[in-house]
């Protein structure tokens, strides 16, 4: 993370549902690889692994490669307050992921 995070560009790349059910489920387990998430979310592999591309990119997220698996995390040099917020909004919106995290 090159530049400092503004909360204009975490929401920007939380305005999205499957992004930010996502960033939640990653959240709340730590970290999960992309056929994890297809699968909590019921979504193609391409639509999964694009909106995690995003979210990457805008400095939530960190990926690393484990044989043929990709698996992603908050980003560990996230900023306190969006840990913060993401662990705030994760605690209060249990019964939203509820189907998503069943699925894990």
């Amino acid at each position: 993370m090159l530049e400092p995070m503004s909360p204009t560009t975490v929401f920007k790349c939380l305005a999205d549902d499957t992004r930010a059910r996502m960033t939640l489920l990653i959240a709340a387990e730590g970290e999960l690889c992309v056929c994890e998430l297809t699968t909590a979310l019921e979504d193609s592999q391409p639509k999964i692994s694009r909106h995690l591309a995003q979210l990457r990119n805008c400095g939530l997220l960190e990926d690393r490669r484990r044989g043929q698996w990709v698996y992603y995390r908050l980003h560990p040099q996230l900023p306190g307050w969006a840990e913060q917020m993401l662990q705030l909004t994760l605690q209060a919106n249990q019964a939203w992921l509820a189907v998503n995290s069943e699925k894990l």
